[in-house]
């Protein structure tokens, strides 16, 4: 798996500004590989829907992955014939590869994608990327499998994707319920973090993305699909599914070991009321007791049931000792993780060693109780003994609580203010360098140095067409010279902002 060095935090969502002179607001990109029939009457159409329904500036990409039919000179006509149309070639193929590419040098702050098949619904388009323009979303998802969709194909495909979305529930916990639909949408500062950590360049990338996504913590919008399928695809389906279940195992051991800095994708939920600043109430207590107190009853159980089994063949302090020490570590652990919001294997040692400290003060509560309990009756029942003990665990699990928030996890957020995301801080409002002419408007330039017509910059560097791919662009757009390609988005603020709730 990816663990390079990402750009740092996302900065809170902001809904995007209605109007940016020189810069579409959405890019939707249609990867192909030698489509010359659909291909046209495909971008044709969805041009005519973006132009009649769309309310932004708009951009058509087509990516071509390798074609070696007429695919490329029917991509550049439709450049040449349309002024929101682009044309991208790569020399290798990977419906991954050539979204990432594009993805990372566009500069509209909304990307997205679909087949060229166009088998779902073009009525879906805005309801798939209006959550992402507002600011209440960092990706959204077309989902077949929706109670309210309307699907036509065969029962081979049908049986093929819902065995398929059970295995990624069943393996990686997955929640979103349709993760090959070819009709996705995110925002291109989350993307500028989420891509480099994204290892396939095929058919899995949609799913590593957004299980990638979802482990940390960013929100899916799913929108119902009406959706048509294609009786002439040419996926094949017993080797996508295999590379699918190679992809699987492989994300999912990486997300098991710890391996992936999901960390670097957290957002400042600063729109959240859990995370007002509110009188008197510590940040994040409600969530935090509500998680303490589900991990401390499952712990409690556990506990117990180890106080039983170590008690067949052992005294009750032992017994009580040896519960206590291994329910302990679980707790310390589950409490890291689920209460607390602590990921990653850093300072897993120190938390657990703060954690046995904590275990001492409850052992030695609990033994303090059971002491008492043997010298107020020589043989009490083992009924006596639980019933003691659970009062003491209920004692030390409230100093279990207080101790793990003020010392082993404490709130440290405010210590160090949130980082805005931006590969570069603009000096002052951009401007447009040059007017819009037939290769559609020119993209604003910033501090960076223009790219040369034969290179691509995008945030994993720049990389000259003719050399191998290395996760940057494989060509230009239709010799364009780009400027910053990680150009900042300005956020637009409510008139009537809180300032309690200031960023």
């Amino acid at each position: 798996m990816r663990t390079e060095p990402s750009p740092g935090t996302l900065p809170a969502r902001e809904h995007l500004p209605a109007g940016n002179a020189g810069t579409p607001v959405l890019d939707v990109v249609i990867p192909v590989y030698n489509e010359e029939k659909d291909l046209q009457p495909c971008v044709l159409r969805l041009h005519e829907h973006l132009s009649r329904t769309f309310p932004y500036a708009f951009r058509i990409t087509v990516a071509d992955n390798a074609s070696t039919d007429s695919t490329p000179q029917v991509a550049a006509r439709l450049a040449a014939r349309l002024p929101e149309v682009r044309s991208f070639r790569l020399e290798q193929k990977g419906r991954g590869r050539a979204l990432r590419t594009v993805w990372s040098a566009s500069d509209a702050p909304v990307l997205a994608y679909m087949d060229v098949d166009l088998s779902t619904d073009l009525n879906a388009l805005l309801p798939l990327v209006a959550p992402l323009i507002s600011g209440h979303s960092d990706l959204a998802i077309g989902s077949r499998l929706a109670r309210s969709s309307r699907v036509v194909r065969g029962a081979k495909r049908e049986f093929v994707s819902r065995t398929y979305n059970l295995i990624l529930r069943g393996s990686l916990q997955a929640r979103f319920s349709d993760a090959q639909c070819g009709f996705k949408a995110i925002r291109r500062d989350v993307a500028q973090l989420l891509l480099p950590l994204v290892e396939d360049t095929g058919w899995f990338f949609d799913t590593e993305m957004l299980v990638l996504a979802e482990r940390a913590g960013l929100r899916i919008h799913e929108v119902p699909v009406d959706w048509v399928d294609d009786p002439d695809s040419t996926v094949h389906i017993v080797k996508t599914a295999t590379d699918d279940l190679k992809g699987v195992w492989r994300v999912g051991r990486a997300l098991a070991t710890g391996s992936l800095a999901l960390d670097r994708l957290a957002r400042p939920f600063g729109d959240d009321p859990r995370d007002r600043e509110i009188s008197g109430v510590p940040k994040g207590l409600a969530r935090q007791l509500v998680g303490f107190c589900v991990v401390g009853a499952l712990s409690t159980l556990f506990y117990l049931v180890l106080y039983s089994g170590f008690r067949t063949f052992s005294g009750s302090q032992i017994a009580n000792a040896l519960a206590l020490l291994v329910s302990a570590v679980a707790n310390t652990a589950a409490n890291r993780r689920l209460t607390f919001g602590v990921r990653g294997r850093g300072s897993a040692v120190r938390h657990q060693a703060q954690g046995l400290v904590v275990f001492g003060i409850g052992l030695a509560l609990t033994s303090g109780s059971l002491a008492a309990l043997n010298a107020a009756t020589d043989e009490p029942a083992h009924s006596t003994e639980l019933a003691v003990l659970i009062v003491a665990n209920l004692a030390a699990t409230v100093l279990r609580f207080l101790l793990f928030r003020a010392w082993v996890f404490p709130d440290r957020h405010d210590e160090s203010p949130s980082t805005v995301v931006a590969s570069h801080t603009p000096t002052g409002p951009t401007v447009p360098t040059g007017p819009t002419g037939p290769t559609g408007p020119t993209v604003p330039t910033g501090p960076a140095s223009p790219v040369h017509a034969t290179e691509a910059r995008s945030p994993y560097g720049t990389t000259s067409a003719s050399g191998p791919y290395n996760g940057t662009a494989d060509a230009p757009y239709d010799h364009q010279t780009w400027g910053d390609a990680t150009m900042q988005m300005q956020p637009v603020r409510p008139n009537d902002h809180d300032p309690r709730h200031a960023r």
